[in-house]
């Protein structure tokens, strides 16, 4: 009798010391964009070294918008099953005004000491109110993709004006002739084109408070012309971020938008196979005149979801994402720019991104989307417009009409 006391004493003893070593599950939400292969083995590498962790990844849509949406849905049900997402640097005050993402401050104690190493910009983008409302994971911008074997054959420069770059592609394509695209941008109703349209702005000396002015004007004016002159193709209306890259990548662009990403994939680290590979050029983005260049703040960062029951878990994991180690990692195999400052000066990260350095200065100076609640509606009308003229279902000067009615109360 006492033996069998004592086995079942040692088997429940056992119970309990398994479900107090019970493998702690974090669902991280992410697009497919994000590359999560590039993901996997780093969280891969996390488990290694916390044994009771196991990472599910579970991706979403290709565009921030289809990300934005299913997002949406899940977190105003308050569902805990996601514990992290990838949120656009544009979600923040939103997902901090509903309640959906959790502030950080309370999990990180020197909080500003450890923030000192990061960009001020992704920080920014990353806070409401004096709050952390995420942990930033890659910074972004826009910059000028270039065929260098197709200017230095044809003896044309890098351009520093828009009209510059709109005579010299014309100029190569003539020469080139069949399908190659002398500018390629994206005009279809997502988050790319409201940047495209915001860059065109500012590089003329405008604002979003001025989307009638001579600035907007000009710069949707521009969209719509390399559209009817052939500079861009006819389905510019339809062009997304991902398609932009696959056509310059398969070596049918001379000139195209770009976040750094893009880099990576035209390097041969890709899925599809490049015709480009070390014949691609990066550049600041052109501007009007004698304006100065402008492009826009880009990036993701993570969110913590306020429904998670293993927030504390969770956050372990995003000072694990925004370490160097980690952030040079995904700068190499990704091309993602780093949030730390220090990398911009790293020998492996600049070894395989020559362009960082360069582009550095570009980075810290990129200028932020509009910071409101209401950026999901502002975006909305911006992108939605830009497409309709880019499609030639309105004209410019209806379609700048239409997005200032329609902004103005937004924007007060």
């Amino acid at each position: 009798m006492r033996t069998r006391l004592t086995l079942t004493a040692t088997l429940a003893l056992a119970a309990l010391g398994s479900a107090a070593h019970a493998a702690t599950t974090l669902t991280v939400f992410m697009g497919s964009q994000q590359r999560p292969e590039i993901f996997q083995p780093i969280f891969d590498r996390f488990e290694k070294q916390n044994p009771n962790v196991r990472i599910k990844i579970e991706t979403g849509g290709a565009t921030s918008e289809a990300q934005n949406q299913y997002l949406t849905t899940v977190l105003a049900a308050k569902d805990n099953t996601l514990d992290l997402f990838l949120i656009d640097v544009v979600r923040t005050a939103t997902f901090a005004a509903a309640g959906w993402a959790e502030p950080l401050d309370a999990y990180l104690p020197s909080k500003d000491t450890y923030l000192k190493a990061f960009l001020p910009g992704p920080v920014a983008a990353a806070s409401v109110g004096g709050k952390l409302y995420a942990m930033p994971a890659f910074t972004d911008a826009q910059f000028l993709y270039y065929r260098k074997d197709l200017l230095e054959k044809y003896k044309a420069k890098v351009p520093r004006t828009w009209d510059e770059l709109a005579t010299t592609a014309a100029r190569i394509q003539k020469a080139e002739g069949g399908s190659l695209q002398g500018f390629n941008f994206q005009g279809a109703p997502i988050e790319g084109t409201v940047c495209n349209f915001l860059e065109m702005t500012w590089t003329g000396g405008g604002s979003v408070n001025d989307v009638t002015g001579p600035a907007a004007k000009q710069g949707l004016g521009f969209l719509v012309n390399a559209v009817k002159t052939k500079l861009s193709p006819a389905a510019s209306a339809e062009m997304k971020t991902d398609d932009s890259r696959q056509q310059f990548q398969a070596g049918n662009v001379l000139f195209g938008l770009n976040w750094s990403y893009a880099w990576a994939h035209f390097q041969g680290n890709s899925p599809q196979p490049t015709k480009v590979k070390g014949d691609v050029g990066v550049a600041a983005l052109p501007a009007f005149g004698k304006n100065a260049s402008a492009t826009c703040t880009g990036g993701w960062e993570w969110g913590l979801n306020a429904y998670s029951r293993n927030k504390a878990t969770a956050v372990k994991l995003l000072q694990f994402m925004s370490s160097n180690d980690v952030q040079r990692e995904m700068a190499i195999k990704g091309a993602y720019l780093p949030v730390r400052k220090s990398l911009y000066n790293d020998k492996a990260v600049l070894a395989a991104n020559p362009h960082f350095k360069a582009l550095y200065p570009i980075v810290t100076k990129a200028r932020p989307r509009p910071v409101t609640p209401a950026y999901p509606r502002v975006s909305e009308i911006i992108r939605n417009n830009v497409s309709a003229a880019v499609a030639g279902s309105k004209s410019v000067d209806a379609a700048l009409n239409d997005m200032k009615r329609d902004l103005e109360p937004l924007l007060k």
